[in-house]
């Protein structure tokens, strides 16, 4: 992982839109439809939030996998409403159930979300629905109002899969999580379904996904109350859908009826997409450098000098330089609503305030300056995440380490999902039922919390329900 999440500020800027910039026609829809933003600054946005997310390492590591997913994407393309487009397909390295598309035509699918698909069709359902988004320039379709955020924050949203930076990330940061609205997934649903049957695939998948992702958002929803915290939901296949929806079954159901001329056989080779995806990792994975602190606990990692070590108490957390000659300190305490961070540093800081400077970094808000009392200088910021952190940088030479000190500042930044400390990894794997094997025998061994209605969810069977003997199911090992 890079010591900071942080894109350009040009990019950010790119979504700041001052207003409408006229009507133009959708080509996926044949209707006008608002446009906010060209369709360069659509590519632009789209290629640096790649790049970032390729940076930070986000991308799961399996070429195979990577090339497969890729061409059932390019197959679909083939297939879309604008074939000539360039699309790239990549799964993430993250055990999130989500799949999202960015302007510009970058889709991405979770491998958290592969692991409980079914089939080829099932993924080509998937990718057909964010292809939809793309195709019909649902960003761009927006109103101008709903689309001033920063692009840093939605990547960093999707890196870390919190919640709260995509909330503060404004309404395009929400979208990519939760759904672009009703008519809109609606009508992602009914494009993607379409250019399924164009490529072969039989748009009844959708109704599969879907039904295999409500199980999951139910049993999320019961688990999330048992605990009192809120439950999250996947954006777009069902997020805005109820399980019986008499209107997407209307629009899977006219992309059944196409008249293309011609019959085109199902494209899926018997057994890949279990070839492909068996040995998939489940669940979170531990993944960590050299020169960087991660506090797991709270939830905030940073990174530091090659050998600086960091002391952690229950007062602070201090990270110092070898011989001594320069320090950080991090405090915390819990946030006033109704104070910015800049407020906040002046109201602790002693001393005369310069160089003072906002602070964007990693989807968070923060303010540094430099503190002067005397002949002392020291480097001062306020990051919210969750709780206030106050940093406090000394050092015997200041200007000649202040850089450093507000590097370490600047690298501060939410946990990854990979950089949780989780314990023995496990893989999905494929068995064949054993005779007089059920659900409840087979999740026996496998010692993870809900292992039982785990399985059901990642084989069809939640809540309820049993395999047959010489089944391939989905296990956990």
């Amino acid at each position: 992982m890079n010591h900071a999440l942080a894109l350009p500020l040009a990019l950010a800027s790119v979504l700041l839109l001052s207003g409408l910039s006229g009507c133009a026609s959708n080509p996926a829809t044949g209707g006008a439809s608002v446009v906010v933003m060209s369709q360069g600054k659509e590519a632009k946005i789209g290629e640096d939030m790649y790049q970032e997310i390729a940076k930070e390492g986000a991308v799961y590591d399996d070429a195979e996998l990577q090339e497969y997913v890729n061409r059932v994407g390019q197959r679909l393309v083939a297939s879309a409403d604008r074939p000539d487009m360039t699309f790239t397909f990549t799964v993430i390295d993250s055990p999130d159930i989500n799949a999202f598309a960015t302007p510009g035509g970058y889709v991405y699918i979770n491998r958290g979300l592969l692991a409980y698909l079914g089939s080829e069709a099932e993924l080509a359902g998937v990718l057909g629905h964010e292809i939809a988004h793309v195709t019909a320039r649902h960003a761009a379709r927006q109103r101008a109002g709903s689309l001033t955020t920063q692009v840093l924050a939605v990547t960093a949203g999707v890196l870390t899969g919190s919640r709260d930076i995509m909330d503060s990330a404004g309404m395009y940061g929400t979208e990519l999580v939760r759904g672009y609205g009703r008519e809109h997934e609606l009508e992602a649903d009914g494009l993607g379904a379409r250019y399924m049957h164009l490529a072969g695939y039989e748009p009844e998948a959708l109704l599969r996904v879907i039904g295999v992702l409500k199980d999951q958002e139910q049993f999320a929803r019961l688990n999330a109350r048992a605990a009192g915290k809120p439950s999250g939901t996947y954006h777009g296949l069902y997020a805005t859908h109820p399980r019986n929806d008499q209107r997407l079954q209307t629009v899977i159901g006219a992309a059944n009826e196409l008249d293309t001329g011609q019959v085109l056989e199902d494209p899926a080779v018997p057994g890949e997409f279990q070839r492909r995806t068996d040995g998939l990792p489940w669940g979170a994975r531990t993944k960590r450098e050299d020169d960087r602190y991660y506090h797991s606990k709270l939830g905030f990692s940073f990174a530091h000098p090659p050998g600086w070590q960091v002391q952690s108490s229950s007062a602070a957390i201090i990270a110092s330089a070898p011989d001594g000659s320069a320090s950080v300190t991090l405090t915390l305490k819990r946030p006033d609503p109704g104070q910015t961070p800049e407020q906040a540093l002046a109201a602790a800081a002693v001393g005369s305030l310069s160089e003072g400077a906002a602070l964007e970094q990693a989807g968070l808000e923060g303010y540094t300056a430099i503190a002067r009392s005397g002949d002392e200088a020291r480097r001062l910021a306020v990051v919210n995440h969750n709780w206030q952190y106050l940093f406090e940088g000394k050092a015997s030479n200041f200007k000649a380490a202040d850089s450093a000190l507000l590097a370490l500042i600047e690298s501060f930044r939410p946990l990854h999902p990979q950089e949780r400390q989780t314990g023995d990894q496990r893989y999905i794997r494929y068995i064949q039922v054993p005779r007089g094997a059920t659900m409840a025998s087979l999740a026996a061994s496998i010692q993870i919390q809900e292992a039982e209605a785990r399985l059901r969810l990642l084989n069809g069977f939640y809540p309820r329900g049993e395999p047959r003997t010489g089944d391939w199911i989905k296990i956990i090992q």
